[in-house]
């Protein structure tokens, strides 16, 4: 088993320390050298009656049951509306991050679900918590690899998710769209394999990815999608949409989609929180779209995609937009059914 303790932990992690310690503040708890996990609001909420996931609004899943977590913790993106610490607003370099020897797939689903376990246990003597969730949130039947970083970094994802497969753990994939020869390899599909589409033309691309390789290009993303649109799963298109920036151009959004073919895409409003805030990444509080912007948007992206308008989640700030009937209908997942 790979958990560490804090003391343990530095000395075997690759993360630098002063990176590790503020993670560890903000909540990130680190398994081996490379992976995270971090409780999720909704796992939280969810287990005292409070509001679940838009996962559970549009496809089922028990938010309760669900880790939130990351195989690799260093990206090549410098996004400017992700809510996460970014390595290089803390003086570090995201590839001294996923340097080195990487841990193996079965330690690491070992160790991220002890540590989950770990992380839920004081929930127990809450009186407010359901007993009922609280028996399950120990059986988790979800994990989403999109706490932070870029997961197709890890070298050993298809053994990765055949390993949670192998529990009856759905998985939930998110990726950025820059490693397009890692997608090629994957043999074994997430439940859902997302990828985050970050703007719907070059200018903008550059202006709020911030690139930090070659990798990572508008036509690289491009080419990604090309290959994305093949892969034999539930395909998903995740869009973080910021007033003034990226909440425009519904016909670019509409081309992307008909190059990717996702089964669905998720209009989601972007929120000022977090690494957000950093008055370096040029964004404000005015800049999240209210419940109509986010709406009236996916209505005109839904108009030129020809997908459908399906959902809304209140709580999330997110819309769906699926392909058509078929996948509306289909969307429910039937993992981890009590």
């Amino acid at each position: 088993m790979i958990v560490m303790t804090d003391s343990k932990m530095e000395r075997m992690t690759r993360v630098p320390a002063g990176l590790a310690a503020k993670m560890r503040k903000q909540g990130y708890h680190f398994v081996g050298k490379h992976s995270a996990t971090k409780i999720c609001g909704y796992t939280k909420s969810s287990m005292t009656g409070g509001h679940a996931c838009y996962k559970n609004t549009f496809y089922g899943i028990q938010s309760w049951r669900c880790i939130q977590s990351t195989p690799a913790i260093g990206c090549n993106l410098s996004c400017s509306f992700c809510w996460r610490i970014i390595p290089e607003e803390e003086g570090y370099k995201w590839n001294e991050i996923n340097a080195g020897e990487w841990d193996e797939p079965s330690a690491i689903v070992d160790g991220l679900i002890k540590e989950h376990r770990r992380i839920i246990s004081g929930y127990k003597g809450n009186k407010k918590v359901d007993r009922s969730r609280w028996e399950k949130i120990n059986d988790p039947a979800h994990v989403a690899l999109s706490l932070t970083g870029e997961p197709l970094f890890y070298p050993k994802m298809n053994e990765l998710l055949l390993e949670f497969h192998k529990r009856k753990i759905s998985t939930f994939l998110v990726t950025n769209g820059t490693m397009l020869n890692a997608l090629k390899m994957l043999t074994v599909m997430p439940t859902q394999l997302y990828v985050s589409v970050q703007a719907p033309n070059r200018e903008l691309y550059e202006r709020i990815t911030r690139p930090k390789s070659l990798n990572a290009s508008w036509e690289g993303f491009n080419r990604f999608l090309n290959v994305f649109s093949g892969m034999y799963t539930r395909r998903v298109f995740r869009l973080t949409l910021i007033k003034g920036l990226n909440l425009i151009d519904a016909e670019g959004y509409a081309e992307l989609i008909k190059r990717g073919k996702p089964h669905y895409v998720e209009l989601k409003g972007f929120v000022y929180v977090g690494g957000a805030r950093n008055p370096k990444r040029n964004l404000s509080y005015d800049q999240m779209p209210v419940k109509d912007d986010i709406l009236e948007f996916a209505e005109r992206v839904a108009t030129c995609s020809g997908y459908i308008l399906t959902e809304y989640d209140k709580n999330s700030k997110v819309a769906l937009l699926s392909a058509d009937k078929s996948a509306a209908g289909n969307r429910f997942l039937h993992f981890g059914k009590e």
